[in-house]
């Protein structure tokens, strides 16, 4: 999606840094397949809303108990409640699959390897080691495709839900800092060298 934004609006964004990125479908991963098929179904998008919709009006210590038991077991509490207290409603699951379904449509075409070219300069990844979303087949293609443009991988654990426990939160947000200071000191080199020559 910010790539998109960055396409539409190339003069508002200064720079992009896409953090464990979701360019392309990964078709060995057999939770994107199921999200895929479930996303695709108006059916099943109806029948998992009702379900999530149902555990949203269970008492709230029930539903933090399943939550910390199945998606949220490393979690902090600030995530896992706000996943109890906006997340478990029809309308918002039904939004959520609508998501999905319209990005697995999106991924189903070749990433825009020319624009990702032109705007090198402007964009960095970070991928994770083990993540289906943004796998590390993909830093490898964007490698081929766009061989200069900043690409990182993060190997100290975090996933691609890092911003739900403080520690990938933490790690990642001074990893974007860094990221913004390399930039800045680029830009100020350049204008340096300019007034120089």
């Amino acid at each position: 999606m910010s790539l998109e934004v960055f396409r539409s609006l190339p003069e508002r964004v200064k720079y992009c840094v896409g953090l464990y990125p979701f360019l392309s479908s990964n078709k060995e991963s057999v939770a994107q397949t199921v999200i895929e098929k479930i996303s695709m179904s108006s059916i099943l998008c109806s029948a998992i809303s009702c379900i999530v919709s149902a555990l949203g009006l269970l008492p709230r210590r029930l539903t933090r108990f399943l939550v910390k038991r199945s998606v949220g077991k490393s979690w902090s509490t600030a995530s896992v409640e706000a996943l109890c207290g906006h997340l478990l409603q029809y309308h918002t699951m039904r939004n959520i699959l609508f998501l999905a379904k319209t990005e697995f449509e999106k991924f189903a075409q070749e990433p825009d390897w020319m624009f990702m070219k032109e705007k090198q300069d402007q964009i960095s990844f970070l991928f994770g080691i083990n993540d289906h979303w943004g796998p590390l087949t993909m830093f490898e293609e964007i490698s081929k495709q766009v061989p200069n443009v900043a690409l990182s991988i993060e190997k100290e654990g975090h996933t691609h839900s890092f911003s739900c426990t403080k520690a990938g939160s933490v790690w990642v947000a001074d990893h974007v800092v860094s990221l913004i200071k390399h930039q800045l000191q680029v830009k100020a080199d350049i204008v340096k060298d300019t007034m120089v020559g």
